[in-house]
């Protein structure tokens, strides 16, 4: 049976694709899985850095499973299975710790769009990425023509998108996609995952923030978090609350 498991060692939890049969393709219940999780860690105070990797060598996730959306009508295909994978890899990109997609094997369609959903990218040596949806007759549906757009060049995701081309790890590193490329990613990638683990949580959350602001990531929520983050922990803040408990006039003292 297809499964997403959550697998935590001291500050660092692994969100882990297990389909092997199917090449950790997504399906319906493994999505559901993945924003399960996104929505239990965010509110964990003692994990740190959030690994993303699937199950074996050969494929972190090889995109969506054929048969979880074939049969959908046209209508539902657009407005759920499109739809619900967007708002789930958004949840996963706006995680306020920090990611590492640890890319195990060949990562393909939804599966390059989950890892471009992460901060960084640790990838297994021989491993490919490519975009191969119109060679079943369907366009990039969960961010792939958007966020790896702004990740990528674009002529990089013109030639996997339009010409089906697949892309080798070494290449993809030296665009900055990958952070590294490593016969054993995972050990690569606790090792990041062991040294963000000792910085300040909530520096880096805010940091993150302020990057995803720059780059467009969910800047109008961002911008009113930060905003209210910073009144939140003003003395203003706590006399206009003090004083509307108290049912009277407030003393703001501009601090």
């Amino acid at each position: 049976m297809s499964a997403v498991h959550l697998e935590i060692q001291g500050a660092v939890a692994t969100i882990r694709l297990d389909n092997p049969a199917k090449l950790n393709a997504l399906d319906v219940p493994m999505l559901q899985q993945i924003d399960q999780h996104c929505q239990a860690l965010e509110l964990r105070d003692d994990i740190r850095v959030v690994l993303v990797t699937g199950t074996g060598t050969k494929a972190f996730c090889t995109g969506a499973d054929i048969k979880a959306w074939a049969s959908l009508p046209p209508a539902q295909f657009a407005r759920s299975w499109v739809r619900d994978g967007h708002r789930i890899f958004d949840r996963l990109a706006r995680l306020s710790k920090p990611t590492i997609a640890v890319l195990n094997g060949h990562t393909f369609g939804g599966g390059l769009e989950l890892a471009a959903a992460c901060d960084i990218r640790v990838m297994r040596t021989k491993a490919r990425i490519a975009l191969p949806e119109a060679g079943v007759g369907i366009v990039p549906g969960w961010s792939g023509t958007q966020r790896l757009a702004r990740l990528l060049p674009e002529p990089l995701l013109k030639e996997m998108a339009l010409f089906g081309r697949q892309i080798e790890a070494d290449r993809i590193q030296s665009l900055g996609f990958v952070a590294e490329v490593a016969d054993e990613p995972m050990d690569v990638a606790l090792e990041i995952a062991a040294r963000a683990a000792e910085l300040s949580p909530r520096a880096t959350e805010i940091t993150k923030n302020m990057i995803h602001v720059g780059v467009g990531e969910d800047r109008p929520a961002l911008i009113e978090a930060l905003g209210s983050a910073a009144m939140g922990a003003s003395d203003d803040r706590t006399e206009g609350v003090s004083a509307f408990s108290e049912k009277r006039t407030p003393d703001f003292s501009g601090r």
